[in-house]
C-alpha cells in the first residue's frame, strides 16, 4: 500500500489517503518517492488558478526517487536507478512541436501533479521518457528543487540572453538556484523582492546579488534582461521600465495575474517580453550536466508528507526562503 496527499476540490486542503501501489504500464516506471519539493505551481493547482486538473489529483512535480519496477518496452531507467520527475510528464511524440524538439508546446501534453498523479506520495508512476538522472553530488532532498525551480529557471535564463546585468523579480526557490548559475557565468544579479521583505532581501544578498531592492524600486543601472518569477502581472511594466532598449523581460511562471495597461514607450526600443512554457527534455539533460559542474547549493526546509498543507500555507504566505521539500516515510 502507499500513502498520498490528495486534492479532491480546488480551494480545499489536501487529505491523506491510503491506496494500492500502482503498477507501471507500457513505457512507464514505478518510483519510490524519496523527496518532493513544493512549487508555486502546486499552489496554483491547489488554489484553483490552473483550472483543468484531473480530480482527485496527487500534486507534486519536483520528484526524486528510486525506480522499483519498469513497464513493457522500458530499457532505461532500470530498477534501482535514481531519477527525477519534472512538471512535463507526457507528450504525443508525433505533432510538429514534438518532432522539432519543442515538446514543451505539445497540445496533448500532460503534466505531473496536474493531470498525472504526482509526488506528494510514497510512490509515483511516470513516463520513462520524462525521467532524468540526478547528479551524484546531490542528496535526494537537495536535488528535489532542481526538478522545477532549477529547470524552469534554466530555461528562463537561456531566454534572457547573455547580458551582464540580470534582474530577478521574486527571490525564492528558482531565483536562488539561478543566481548561482549567473554568478558562475560572471553576471551581476539585481534582486527585486516584495517591498520591505527583509528576509528575502537578506537571502538574495547571501546568494551573491550585486544589488537588492523592492519591486517598486529602480535599479541603479539599466538591466540587460529581467526574469519575473513572482506571479504578479504588475511587475511586467515595472521590469520593462528597468530594462534597457533591446533588452528582454522573461515571464518564468506558468500562471500570472493580469498585466495592467501600460504605455507603449516602455516597450518601444525593441524591448522583448516573452513567456516560458514548461521545459524540454534537452533542457533537463543540459541543466543536470550544468548542476553537476556548478554544484548548486539548494536551500531547503523539510516537511513530513503529512504536513503538506502546512508547507503549502507557508509558501502561500511568503514565509519560506528557498524551497519546501516533503520527505515521505514508507512504513
Amino acid at each position: 500500500m502507499m500513502k498520498a496527499m490528495v486534492l479532491e476540490r480546488p480551494g480545499e486542503a489536501l487529505h491523506e489517503e491510503v491506496r494500492e501501489v500502482p503498477r507501471p504500464g507500457a513505457g512507464q516506471v514505478l518510483v519510490e518517492v524519496k523527496a518532493c519539493a513544493v512549487c508555486r505551481t502546486d499552489l496554483h493547482v491547489v488554489d484553483g488558478d490552473l483550472t483543468e486538473p484531473k480530480l482527485p489529483i496527487i500534486p507534486g512535480h519536483e520528484i526524486v526517487g528510486r525506480v522499483l519496477e519498469v513497464g513493457a518496452g522500458v530499457a532505461e531507467p532500470k530498477p534501482g536507478d535514481r531519477v527525477g520527475i519534472p512538471w512535463l510528464g507526457h507528450t504525443c511524440g508525433t505533432c510538429s512541436f514534438c518532432r522539432s524538439a519543442h515538446e514543451n508546446l505539445c497540445d496533448e501534453a500532460r503534466f505531473t501533479g496536474y493531470q498525472i498523479d504526482g509526488g506528494f506520495a510514497t510512490h509515483a508512476v511516470a513516463d520513462a521518457d520524462y525521467c532524468f538522472a540526478i547528479p551524484d553530488v546531490y542528496d535526494d532532498v537537495h536535488a528535489a528543487p532542481l526538478l522545477c525551480a532549477g529547470l524552469i529557471g534554466y530555461r528562463s535564463y537561456k531566454a534572457a540572453g547573455e547580458g551582464r546585468r540580470l534582474g530577478i523579480y521574486g527571490f525564492g526557490a528558482a531565483a536562488h538556484i539561478l543566481a548561482q548559475i549567473a554568478r558562475a557565468d560572471g553576471r551581476e544579479i539585481y534582486a527585486f523582492t516584495r517591498p520591505g521583505d527583509v528576509a528575502a532581501q537578506d537571502f538574495a544578498r547571501a546568494m551573491g546579488a550585486h544589488w537588492v531592492g523592492g519591486s517598486d524600486e529602480m535599479p541603479p543601472e539599466p538591466l540587460d534582461a529581467a526574469i519575473i518569477f513572482a506571479p504578479v502581472g504588475a511587475l511586467v511594466p515595472a521590469a520593462l521600465r528597468a530594462t534597457r532598449k533591446g533588452g528582454t523581460v522573461v515571464l518564468g511562471g506558468i500562471h500570472m495575474s493580469d498585466i495592467p495597461t501600460m504605455p507603449y514607450d516602455i516597450l518601444w526600443g525593441e524591448r522583448v517580453v516573452r513567456s516560458i512554457a514548461n521545459l524540454t527534455r534537452q533542457d533537463a539533460i543540459e541543466f543536470m550536466e550544468l548542476a553537476a559542474h556548478v554544484r548548486i547549493e539548494t536551500t531547503v526546509e523539510t516537511f513530513r508528507l503529512e504536513d503538506a498543507n502546512e508547507a503549502l500555507r507557508r509558501l502561500r504566505s511568503g514565509e519560506l526562503t528557498g524551497a519546501a521539500v516533503l520527505v515521505p516515510r514508507i512504513t
